[in-house]
């Protein structure tokens, strides 16, 4: 009786605190021949990996309600790595290795992608973080690409369970060094021979001729130059070796405030059209060096609206836009609704899952970014406007706007090689602070801005809204939002093109302790860079900007006439933003919950059902065919995809063969009103005569 008291969890008197020894189920230890003879699971390691701690005897939770079921396995952290090594690997499906990616398994965790660790003490769940005088029972892992783990650890040895949570914490909590990341093992071990085809590669824009390409590409050499003025970064660290200016512009005026102040060529468009962008001056306080800084940018104003150049309008994204701290907000409290722990938190949520979108604003955020980046556009395309992005350092908003709009007007960028060399131009030699936006080195939260992530996803909503349009699929951007944090890949690991060079190239050498000397980032929140611009500029950007409501004119008038259109793949592509056209990007952020798939729902499983009926048709004709010989008709084989494609889910290829969810798509208190789901499933349909209503 006492055995049963304490499992079942049930009856009025509180149980005494079990052993662990003495009160575990047969059925839960899963105790059979195949313990016995325990294979072991082999850890693989990439070039430079290190196992640092492991545990073994750990149960991985399966996300079903509280029923505690799963595997058991060894849990092992690595300087790469958080890995689960189940111990019976019989429980995975073959078709499942078809889709697998090649660095990280099903069941790992690279260390930059964790986000929160928990422990459940006496079923109450704590943050983990530092050093512990007690150790959790349970150990619970949210992930930044949204999965969650849950490990048991209550039949592991005591030794081992201290190991292997202050091992996770220390190497996933603590703040790093720079070059402490496994980014630098794995780049001195590996040996990467691969050769590219010039013809068919992503351009890096880390030399002139790339620059000098890309200007004869969109046309932009009559009016602008590439400059080798900042070779070897001796003007400035943040800027890349090699950019573009207005061809008037004296090089000399690059190196006077360190490329701050300067307008450098972003895109040009087919009516000679360009966007640009330009990075605040540094903030001053002394009335004299303030009055040298207008001067200086009243000059570089006067050089751009000179002939041959067009109208400039300014777009100031520091106070007349988004701030990174509505972003960080915004999105901390959409993933939310993403980490689940279990199916009955789910469904806990159901019925104000709605609700609890829209308080998050993250759609809102990604319509704003659409509609500036249109807005943009119809400057650009309609009025033959040049148009100039105000940023204190150029390197966040500047950086998502721009991109939007060269995704739009340009064609090119909308093919998959298109698109990986406008992140190198825009984002990668843009100075985007990939290390201090992802929190790759743990330093400051603050600084952790989804701005990548954000444009990614406004990115899927034109590629779902216009799929012919893209080159490449939403599957790709998925795999892509997920490389962020796999730190094999030198690309979204650094905040400047110097910081990169310096530490990849010098790797024999004595590296810095701190990160790469760089502007200091004040005014990261919008209100403190206002009184900055409107210091510098003065009244020069009310004559720029037209009216807000001359503004509202054009952007509806251009809006409403080009999707009144048929639309043209191979041309300006305008996405839809009225409230219901700006969907979750589901297979990135649904894709871990079982409950929020439907199996046979993918448009790959609808085009997989067709091909299976067109083989089956095939089929049918050659029996008919075969009869009319008068020949005996061989037993058709059934077409190889058929078992297949009821089981693909809408979130494919990431949840091939995801279990069905435990309970009725219905509101919380829907489910719970009906009982049981056995009795349910008994029940027949009800009939409701509608004739009167």
């Amino acid at each position: 009786m006492l055995g049963k008291g304490v499992v079942g969890g049930g009856g009025g008197t509180k149980a005494p605190k079990p052993s662990f020894v003495s009160y575990v189920r047969p059925e839960e230890i899963h105790t059979n021949e195949k313990e016995v003879t325990e294979k072991e699971v082999t850890l693989h390691l990439l070039p430079g990996e290190q196992l640092l701690c492991e545990a073994s005897t750990v149960l991985k939770y399966v996300q079903e309600d509280s029923c505690q079921h799963g595997v058991y396995g060894r849990l092992v952290c690595t300087d790469f790595k958080i890995a689960f090594l189940g111990d019976d690997e019989s429980a995975l499906d073959n078709d499942e290795t078809q889709f697998k990616n090649k660095v990280v398994g099903e069941n790992d965790i690279t260390l930059h992608c964790v986000d929160q660790i928990y422990g459940v003490f006496d079923e109450k769940k704590k943050t983990l973080f530092g050093q512990l005088k007690k150790y959790p029972e349970k150990l619970i892992i949210h992930c930044k690409d949204l999965r969650v783990f849950q490990f048991c650890l209550r039949y592991t040895k005591e030794e081992e369970v201290k190991r292997i949570v202050s091992g996770i914490i220390h190497h996933t909590q603590a703040p790093k060094l720079l070059k402490r990341l496994f980014l630098f093992s794995y780049a001195t071990a590996a040996q990467n021979n691969t050769v590219t085809d010039p013809k068919n590669h992503t351009i890096m824009f880390d030399t002139l001729k790339d620059w000098c390409w890309e200007l004869e590409r969109t046309k932009g050499n009559m009016k602008y130059k590439a400059v080798s003025v900042n070779e070897g970064y001796k003007v400035c660290e943040r800027l890349p070796a090699y950019f573009v200016v207005p061809t008037p512009l004296p090089e000399e005026n690059v190196q006077r405030f360190q490329g701050h102040g300067i307008p450098i060529w972003c895109w040009s468009c087919h009516n000679g059209s360009a966007l640009l962008k330009m990075s605040a001056l540094p903030k001053e306080q002394d009335d004299g060096i303030l009055q040298i800084q207008k001067s200086f940018l009243d000059g570089v104003y006067k050089t751009i609206h000179r002939p041959p150049y067009e109208i400039v309008k300014t777009e100031d994204l520091s106070s007349n836009f988004l701030s990174l701290q509505e972003i960080q907000t915004a999105y901390s409290k959409f993933k939310q609704l993403f980490l689940i722990d279990n199916s009955t938190e789910f469904w806990d949520t159901d019925i104000k899952w709605f609700s609890l979108l829209e308080s998050s604003s993250w759609l809102d955020i990604i319509r704003r970014c659409l509609k500036k980046a249109i807005e943009i556009t119809e400057c650009m395309e309609a009025q033959n406007m040049n148009v100039l992005l105000l940023e204190e350092n150029a390197s966040d908003l500047c950086c998502l706007i721009s991109s939007l709009v060269q995704l739009m007007m340009d064609p090119h960028c909308r093919t998959r090689i298109g698109f990986q060399s406008l992140i190198q131009k825009e984002w990668v030699m843009g100075g985007h602070c990939f290390l201090d936006r992802c929190n790759h080195l743990r330093q400051n939260d603050k600084e952790e801005v989804p701005v990548f992530l954000l444009f990614l996803d406004c990115v899927w909503q034109l590629v779902h809204q216009h799929p012919p349009a893209f080159e490449f699929t939403e599957t790709y951007l998925t795999v892509l939002s997920d490389s962020l944090y796999i730190p094999i890949f030198s690309t979204f690991f650094f905040n400047s093109p110097h910081q990169k060079d310096t530490n990849m190239h010098q790797r024999q050498l004595s590296l810095p302790l701190t990160q790469s000397k760089s502007s200091p980032k004040r005014g990261f929140f919008r209100e403190e860079t206002d009184h900055l611009i409107k210091n510098l500029l003065g009244k020069r950007i009310s004559k720029l900007i037209n009216s807000s409501d001359e503004l509202q004119d054009n952007f509806r008038e251009f809006y409403d006439s080009w999707h009144s259109k048929p639309t043209d793949y191979h041309g300006l592509l305008l996405p839809h933003i009225e409230g219901p056209e700006i969907k979750v990007w589901a297979q990135r952020y649904l894709r871990w919950i079982p409950e929020a798939q439907i199996l046979g729902g993918s448009r790959v499983a609808t085009m997989s059902k067709l091909l299976e009926m067109i083989e089956e048709v095939q089929s049918l004709q050659e029996k008919i065919d075969e009869r009319h010989h008068s020949q005996q008709a061989p037993q058709a084989e059934a077409p190889c995809l058929l078992r297949n494609s009821a089981r693909l889910s809408s979130l494919f290829p990431f949840a091939l063969l995801q279990r069905h969810s435990s309970k009725p798509v219905l509101p919380t208190s829907g489910w719970k009103a009906l009982g049981d789901e056995d009795d349910l499933a008994k029940r027949e349909d009800e009939f409701v005569d509608l004739g009167d209503v």
